[in-house]
């Protein structure tokens, strides 16, 4: 049932989408940044009422760490499609997220997301990966925070898939913290119930933050690593409220 309640909503929201996305076009034309200021807070909208629709719980812990003044490099664990959406209930305004390239063919999401400044990662091609990066320390250097998922992929075992090192350049060239966000039991809310929405208890923690600019060059070397161990502790401690 919440599964099909759930798709009403989003033709309801695709309905309505079609004069909002005029009014973001026409206020992309004078200021970019002001057409994602105006887009995001519609998005996070949508999602909180499919949350709630889903019968969806969630605890936030560590909003403290959010950074309100100054963007950062926000690094996730990465379980479900319900992610993205916790993420941007919680996200400072303006934030962008690094997806795969074959979520740009999804209709009306892709729509959204370009609003938003949110980047396609092409991982089969290292030069089109590189420009991406690229466009993502010029976002941070400018204000516009990135989510990111270092495993690459969604991780359908336990614990962690290992990190991809070149993430965390984004954090590294544009000088600003890194901040991992933990998650727990996204996947029990759609994944692991497939075709079907299940409502479950969902946990976000934001924890504190890492300045790279103060690390030694071989703390550097490793910041994948000690990010995913950060990851893997709260997780795991997190289990226990689930």
């Amino acid at each position: 049932m919440r599964t099909v309640l759930i798709g009403v909503f989003l033709l309801i929201y695709w309905l309505i989408s079609l004069p909002m996305f005029l009014i973001g076009f026409f206020l992309g034309k004078k200021d970019p940044v002001r057409k994602h200021r105006f887009s995001q807070p519609f998005v996070a909208w949508g999602f909180r009422v499919i949350l709630w629709i889903s019968g969806i719980r969630v605890t936030i812990k560590g909003k403290e760490n959010i950074l309100r003044d100054g963007s950062a490099l926000y690094v996730f664990n990465h379980r479900s499609f319900f992610d993205i959406i916790v993420g941007y209930m919680t996200a400072p305004v303006p934030s962008s997220y690094v997806s795969k390239k074959e979520i740009a063919k999804v209709p009306l999401v892709s729509r959204w997301m370009k609003y938003m400044n949110c980047l396609f990662l092409d991982r089969d091609d290292m030069k089109q990966g590189m420009k991406t990066i690229l466009e993502g320390i010029e976002l941070l250097k400018n204000g516009t925070s990135v989510y990111i998922a270092p495993e690459g992929t969604r991780n359908t075992g336990e614990g962690l898939l290992p990190f991809h090192e070149a993430s965390f350049k984004l954090a590294d060239k544009s000088k600003r913290p890194i901040i991992p966000v933990a998650l727990n039991n996204t996947d029990e809310a759609f994944e692991k119930h497939l075709p079907w929405v299940h409502s479950t208890h969902i946990i976000i923690e934001y924890c504190e933050p890492i300045y790279m600019d103060q690390m030694e060059r071989a703390e550097k070397k490793h910041i994948g690593q000690t990010v995913r161990e950060i990851l893997l502790e709260k997780t795991e401690q997190n289990s226990r409220m689930e």
